[in-house]
Order: C-alpha cells, then structure tokens, then sequence
C-alpha cells in the first residue's frame, strides 16, 4: 500500500497556537480528572493541554475518520508549567508508517514558555486509520465493540517489575467527564450517536486521557521528580466505553544513573474494574 503523495506527509507543519496559562484551566482540568488542587498552587499540570494536537487535525488526520484509534501516546516533561504564563504550542507530522493493515501518522506537538522560548513538554500522537477502502460506514457493524476488543492476541507478561508499588489512582469515567475532556462539541468521545457515525457502539473515551491518569500516578509519586524530567510512553491497548472504571498502576523497575542524578524508571499500566487492560508501558522521573 503506497503510504506516498497524501497530504499528510513527514514534515508538514500543522499549526501554532496560544494559551493564558490561568488558575481557571487547571481547576477546570482537576474538575474533569478528580485531581487535587493542592499539588498546582504555582504550576499546571503538565498535560494540561493535552489534546493540543487535535487542535489541528485537518492538518495531519487522513480523510477516512471511520474506525480510527488513538495507538500509542509518548510525552516528555522538561519544566513545568507556571500558572500566569503565556506558552505557545508547535504542530508537525514527524513519521508516517504501515502496521497490521493500519495506516499510522504520528504528530510531534511541542509547548514553549512565551517569554523564554523553553521548551515545556512535548507529545508524540500515534493515530491509526483504516484504508479508504474499508469504511464500513454504511454497514451496521462495528469496527470495534465490547466483543471484538476483547479478542486481541495475548501480550506478553506484563509488568515484570518487582520494586516498589506506586500510589493507585481510581476513576469513574462518565459522560460529564467525557465532555469536560474532550469537549465541548459533539463528537465519538462525547456523544453516542457521533460514535456510532464512526463504527462504535457508543461513546469512545479519549484515549489521552488514560495518559493523565498515569501522569497522576507518577506525580503522587515523584512530585518535583516527575515536572522536571518526566517521560512515559504509552500503548493504548483497549478500548474504555463510557461510564466504566478503572485504577491506574505503577511500580518500580529499576533506577539507573542520569548525568549528575538518576532515573527511576517505572512500569505503568490502566485496567478497567474486570482486569482489561487499556493502556500499558513505562515512565520515569528524574532526580537530581
């Protein structure tokens, strides 16, 4: 399958925008997650624009919306966030790739502060989509359901790390989440009837949001350690429908030496409330 000549090519820049970094946004983004208003007195939580990348999707989507999932989210944390700053985001296609008979693009968008031109976090979106050719939009069936995602191929064990257990974080993901997150237009993440234009059953909640979850995780964990440094590299392995729960997980693997300090580098993982599996992989943070 020719992957050359479609819009959406390695390189393209897809877009730039601003942002007030305010004490509003982050309440709101703790209203939608459940998180705690103590730890972001003076800083953001380090995602809390995390879906910037969407904000550009006519730029690096492929035009067959039916069927596509968020595969995989990577994302580097190398200073936090000041609330009552300005910060400006960077949008741009940076791999294209074949897999399993998906069509993949992935988008590099980076946050800077404003005023010094740092580099705050970067997120790397893997996007997967089916070829034009097999939209099933016309067709009743699913492309995937509570049935279907329940028969993917066994992994490998996992985890294998035997340190330390970190704080779990439990969440109910309703509809006002779903909204609050990826809100506030109708869309497969917040509307069933929108999900099923794109062959689901009903609504898809966002797959980064399974991101800030573990980002909670390791921020309960690490505090300091995780907003100045942190890394995570997710495969989102399962479907989450909504109004179903999950715990998010982590525990440590290893803790390596880095420059001066050290990494601790840690398995991650989310389950919903019957043992699924809906995202797995590593993250670490820094200590100087």
């Amino acid at each position: 399958m020719n992957l050359i000549g479609q819009p959406a090519h390695v390189g393209r820049f897809c877009g730039s925008q601003s942002h007030a970094i305010t004490h509003e946004a982050v309440d709101f983004y703790l209203d939608a997650l459940g998180g705690t208003k103590e730890d972001y007195r003076e800083h953001a939580p380090p995602l809390l624009h995390h879906s910037e990348c969407y904000a550009f999707v006519g730029e690096w989507y492929l035009k067959n919306l039916f069927g596509n999932l968020h595969a995989q989210q990577d994302w580097e944390i190398f200073s936090p966030i000041r609330i009552g700053t300005q910060v400006r985001s960077v949008s741009t296609i940076v791999d294209r790739y074949l897999k399993r008979g998906r069509l993949y693009v992935v988008n590099e968008t980076d946050l800077f502060d404003t005023e010094s031109q740092a580099l705050l976090v970067r997120g790397r979106t893997h996007q997967s989509f089916l070829p034009s050719d097999q939209n099933k939009e016309s067709s009743d069936e699913f492309v995937v359901d509570s049935k279907t995602s329940n028969q993917k191929t066994p992994r490998p064990p996992f985890p294998t790390a035997q340190g330390p257990r970190l704080p779990e974080v439990h969440k109910l993901v309703d509809q006002r989440t779903c909204w609050m997150f990826s809100g506030p237009g109708r869309n497969y993440h917040t509307d069933k009837e929108e999900a099923r234009k794109l062959g689901f059953p009903t609504i898809v909640v966002q797959g980064m949001m399974s991101t800030c979850f573990i980002s909670e995780v390791m921020h309960r964990a690490f505090g300091p350690e995780w907003l100045t440094g942190g890394r995570m590299s997710i495969k989102l392995t399962n479907v989450l429908w909504v109004d179903e729960e999950i715990t998010a997980f982590g525990r440590v693997k290893e803790t390596l030496p880095e420059g001066s300090g050290e990494r601790i580098h840690c398995e991650v993982w989310v389950e919903k409330k019957d043992g699924t599996r809906i995202a797995l992989g590593t993250a670490s943070a820094l200590r100087t």
